[in-house]
């Protein structure tokens, strides 16, 4: 159903961006399916209202010759006329070297956190949630959750014990299917939250890993977002350095096990969408176009993990699949050599409730800076 509906807000799209500047909702815009045209499409519906030229050269570069060409090249030309008389906008946080392609979900991108005050106070987080009512457990339920913080600069870590799930959704998009068995054979580490912009910049400090913006305006404690997988590899890297533990990111099968922490229903606190869950558009205040709302500000799951919906879709180690067939299911990460595209999972503050399923998931190439993606970290438990 979300596969037909999307398919159907892809072709007004196509008729609403060469005649009209006007948009079309498409409220229920899931995943597009696996296919360059649609690509092109949802990439093309993702920037088209957007105000930074960068987003348009990104579309050229990685459609030179695309449907939208003209009118790409129409919009920056318009763009740099309107601001050669005064001071250039911020610029949004786009690669140093400019993304050959950008694979994922429509969205809004090109916008810019809301300014931060000098001294931010951090997000008070709120406690775990208790009300769980309608998400019946797993056989292997969760203990409590155990903090760890293996350097001053490392992210606040929860232990999460081995256990079974069911993976992934059947009734849902067909990159979901088939949902299956999985077992997490080892304990493993998960960061209680996305690493932050003040996370990222001890790294940047330390000439590990690139300034993203020359903006100041990010939130210290929102998560850093704008961010590929190769960027998320160099902080890994660093931390790995810093902290003397092996960090790295979770697998696909891993994120979902914490983001379902123990239940089996559509989100972690049942089968029906409330608002003010999570950090996503549609879904409850606080909600700001401008960028993801500071980290802890919204519930805890129960596994004491926040924002595992919602805020920023987050990168995870595997090699992107189109279905689970053949998946391996001991909790491991899919991967093959040299593969171009990698899992993002959770949605983000761009996104509708429909993304904010445990089961959701899409993919980017791995050199691709998109303004709503994210990560956290992992490492084992050894």
């Amino acid at each position: 159903m979300r596969q037909s509906l999307m398919r159907l807000c892809q072709v007004a799209l196509i008729f609403v961006s060469i005649f009209s500047a006007g948009s079309v909702p498409c409220v229920a815009g899931v995943l597009p399916k696996d296919s360059s045209e649609q690509y092109e499409l949802t990439f093309w519906a993702s920037i088209k209202d957007s105000n930074y030229a960068g987003d348009y050269e990104a579309y050229l570069k990685a459609y030179p010759d695309g449907r939208f060409a003209p009118l790409a090249k129409a919009r920056i030309a318009r763009l740099r006329a309107a601001t050669a008389g005064s001071a250039p906008p911020a610029a949004k946080a786009q690669s140093q070297t400019a993304p050959p392609a950008v694979h994922g979900p429509a969205a809004s991108p090109g916008m810019r956190p809301p300014a931060a005050s000098a001294n931010p106070a951090p997000a008070a987080p709120h406690p775990p949630s208790s009300a769980v009512t309608s998400a019946a457990p797993t056989s292997t339920p969760p203990p409590a959750d155990h903090e760890i913080k293996d350097c001053a600069a490392c992210p606040v870590m929860i232990a999460i014990a081995p256990g079974k799930f069911e993976m992934g959704n059947n009734h849902s998009d067909p990159s979901e299917r088939p949902a299956h068995a999985e077992a997490i054979g080892q304990p493993f580490a998960l960061a209680r939250y996305p690493v932050t912009v003040a996370q990222w910049n001890a790294c940047v400090a330390a000439s590990a890993c690139a300034p993203l913006t020359t903006d100041e305006s990010h939130a210290p404690n929102a998560p850093v977002h704008d961010v590929s997988w190769d960027d998320a590899q160099r902080y890994l890297t660093w931390l790995t350095k810093i902290a003397g533990k092996p960090y790295r990111l979770p697998t696909e099968a891993e994120w979902e096990y914490a983001a379902r922490a123990g239940t089996t229903t559509r989100y972690w606190w049942g089968d029906d969408f409330r608002t003010g869950k999570v950090n996503c558009k549609d879904c409850g205040q606080p909600w700001h176009q401008e960028g993801p709302a500071n980290v802890g500000t919204f519930a805890a799951n129960p596994f004491g993990l926040y924002d595992m919906g919602g805020a920023v879709w987050e990168w995870v180690s595997d090699c992107w699949h189109s279905s689970y067939k053949n998946a391996p299911v001991d909790g491991r990460s899919w991967n093959e050599p040299n593969c171009q595209s990698h899992v993002i999972r959770g949605g983000s503050w761009l996104d509708g409730a429909n993304y904010m399923l445990s089961s959701t998931r899409f993919k980017y190439d791995a050199n691709v800076r998109y303004t709503a993606n994210g990560f956290r970290v992992a490492r084992d438990m050894k």
